[in-house]
């Protein structure tokens, strides 16, 4: 590597091209980057003391083995967004020079045969920078002032405007100054002795200027024969770029991490996408390893468009994942990505896939409705990759959300109807697409619930009119309280203004009033004599019937279960007897104490207990309890020194410690509470190890 700390314009002088390699990014920076460099530019400019401004690397391989032509072409590794966007200024300024006919120090001609063009060279070798092939068609019809493509990029042509109109009332010499004093650090790498990739890390390593996106495709790319890299580019990363189209920068990053989520039941933190990518993808794997890596993930990232972005061809599978994006279950995005894969495989039918997206709805909007923490929810779902049967896609998914306990349950039709009774709806964050799916149910041409609003028909305003009173009877007051919000007492009106708080006969007789509504939900309030408790409570277990068959119960019967299950039962371990069952007793009875929350898992092998996922496993012996436990072994606190380092063992736990008698509970049970409380602390993004059930 060689450095050295140059200006800007004596850089950019002499026959040379830097090259933007296949597997950077696009060319990204926003106009407040532009608006940040011009006012460093006229600062530096103005300021007849100030000598320099220093404006960061630029780091690029040595031209040897790219050069194909006597111009040297440097492959640009960091440094592309600084190099184009002096090159949109300098552009600029040659014309406002030519368009103002004045006398700065320089002409048009010459600073664009310096520092824009290779005068003495045709065709391609003529341009100092090449761009991605995305952006360069763009670069140089700006440069050359010809008509632009019909897919400009709209990035180039924003900031090459911003400057263009900068430079309209700007002194031009104090512009062409402040742009002289401009100073990079000129970094040369050598192939034989430099690694691009780490080198390339190094300098991005705050994650301030790269995507996760772009450092998983610069991994990807860097360090590959050139003809590999054409073909992986061309093959795979462009089709995914144009799946994603204006949404990939923003959405890449998390579909990524849903993928590596449904690959590895673990939920990589956001911002660190990118090391969790490096761990299950090599670029030092055999080509054909390498391609059948990246081909898998265009593959999934077809899936993640459907889903993310409503792109689904179907219309009734697409109508699913509306409800579900209306829901906000991108938590079951790992899940759906997994089904996508299955019914493109031909595993799972078309009939069962919308029945398992509306599987997924249902068991999400009932735990909505019933008030079921949702901090652990992502974990759920990342453990039911692991834990469905593929041969019976469908039935083993409802027999897994069966034996769901806690805080992962399925709510019965018995306790969402409880729940839905007096829960305030009104103040629901999914109230609207509760309604709209109400109303549409059954109907062939649904209804646009975004033209009309909430309607309370027992109005909000506390001090009610006399009429209102006496409607509701002598316990007014409590009524109001009550059943304002719940679902009985509200609907969709396109006459709320008009409804206001007037009388229950004037909502239901008035021009727009309830018996002129064509909306279903109002079907009730048509017919009803008086408005009172009664008839709010009458109208919710109405709609109540309706929810439990639009967001259906799963269906799975005790029988099937058990069937299901294996039927394993602590008879099944035949250690357990005497003694070993009386110190698993006190063992168990001391786990489920923790929290009233925790499940309790019989499988063939071992009895586990989770909240979301298991955090500790019992394994049965002759002579002891196997106990793993779920969290790494590095920050376990064991004193006496008892414990086992099993990481990359076996997959189970990172910690292994023996029970052999009720002594060694005190400070045993110290231990499981570790893995508990790491469990219970567990941010949304990060999920410990998930022991697959056994079905």
């Amino acid at each position: 590597m060689k450095a050295n700390e140059v200006k800007l314009l004596k850089f950019l002088q002499g026959p040379k091209q830097f090259l933007i390699p296949i597997f950077q990014r696009r060319y990204s920076w926003e106009k407040r980057h532009c608006d940040q460099l011009w006012k460093d530019i006229m600062r530096v400019g103005k300021d007849k003391n100030a000598h320099a401004h220093f404006l960061g690397s630029v780091v690029y391989m040595e031209h040897g083995l790219y050069s194909v032509s006597t111009i040297p072409q440097l492959l640009v590794i960091d440094g592309q967004q600084r190099l184009t966007t002096l090159s949109l200024l300098l552009s600029a300024l040659g014309r406002a020079i030519e368009a103002r006919g004045i006398e700065i120090g320089i002409t048009q001609r010459r600073l664009e045969n310096y520092y824009l063009f290779n005068a003495d060279e045709d065709d391609q070798y003529r341009y100092k920078q090449l761009l991605t092939r995305r952006d360069n068609d763009t670069l140089i019809q700006l440069l050359e002032n010809k008509e632009l493509p019909a897919d400009a990029s709209p990035r180039l042509l924003e900031n090459y405007g911003f400057f263009e109109e900068k430079l309209q009332s700007e002194n031009l010499e104090v512009v062409y100054g402040g742009i002289q004093k401009l100073m990079i650090v000129d970094i040369s790498l050598n192939r034989d002795y430099d690694n691009p990739q780490l080198i390339f890390e190094s300098l991005n390593s705050t994650g301030l200027d790269l995507s996760q996106a772009d450092l998983i495709r610069n991994y990807v790319l860097m360090g590959q024969e050139r003809n590999i890299q054409n073909r992986l580019y061309e093959d795979y990363w462009v089709p995914m770029e144009d799946y994603f189209g204006d949404e990939y920068t923003k959405r890449f990053d998390r579909f990524i991490r849903d993928y590596l989520t449904l690959k590895t039941r673990r939920i990589p933190n956001i911002r660190s996408v990118y090391e969790h990518f490096k761990n299950e993808v090599d670029n030092k794997e055999p080509p054909e390893a390498l391609e059948a890596a990246i081909a898998e993930i265009s593959r999934y990232s077809k899936y993640y468009v459907r889903i993310a972005l409503l792109k689904e061809e179907d219309s009734e599978i697409r109508a699913c994942l509306e409800d579900l994006q209306d829901l906000k279950v991108e938590v079951a995005f790992p899940l759906l990505l997994g089904v996508y894969e299955n019914y493109m495989q031909g595993k799972i039918e078309r009939v069962e896939v919308i029945e398992i997206f509306r599987l997924i709805e249902s068991y999400v909007f009932r735990r909505a409705i019933c008030g079921i923490p949702t901090n652990t929810l992502n974990k759920t779902f990342a453990a039911l990759t692991g834990q469905i049967g593929k041969d019976n896609y469908l039935q083993s998914l409802k027999v897994t959300f069966s034996r769901m306990t806690g805080n992962q349950r399925y709510p019965s039709d018995i306790e969402l109807e409880k729940e839905l009774l007096i829960k305030d709806v009104y103040n629901f964050d999914r109230c609207k697409y509760l309604l709209r799916k109400l109303e549409n149910y059954g109907r062939k041409e649904p209804v646009r619930v975004e033209d009309y609003t909430i309607e309370h028909v027992m109005p909000q305003d506390p001090d009610l009119s006399e009429e209102w009173q006496e409607e509701l009877g002598e316990n007014w007051r409590e009524v109001h309280e009550k059943y304002l919000h719940t679902i009985g007492n509200l609907t969709l009106t396109g006459y709320n203004s008009e409804l206001s708080n007037r009388s229950f006969r004037e909502k239901q007789e008035i021009p727009g009033g309830f018996r002129d509504s064509p909306l279903r939900l109002n079907e009730s309030l048509r017919r009803a004599t008086q408005w009172d408790k009664i008839a709010i409570v009458n109208r919710a277990k109405m709609l109540s019937e309706k929810v439990r068959k639009i967001w259906f119960h799963h269906g799975v019967s005790q029988e099937i279960q058990q069937e299901q299950k294996g039927d394993w039962t602590l008879a099944n371990h035949h250690y357990l007897t005497g003694e070993m069952m009386d110190l698993f007793q006190r063992s168990r009875q001391c786990i489920l104490s923790l929290d009233a929350s925790i499940s309790e898992q019989i499988t063939k092998s071992y009895i586990g207990y989770s909240m979301n996922t298991i955090f500790a496993a019992i394994f049965p012996q002759a002579k002891r309890l196997r106990l793993l436990l779920n969290l790494p072994f590095s920050n376990i606190e064991d004193p006496q020194g008892l414990c086992r380092d099993m990481t990359n063992i076996n997959g189970w736990g990172d910690v292994e410690v023996g029970l052999s008698s009720a002594t060694e509970l005190d400070y045993i049970m110290p231990l499981i509470q570790q893995a508990f409380q790491r469990q219970l602390a567990a941010p949304d993004n990060t999920v410990g190890i998930i022991i697959e059930a056994e079905i």
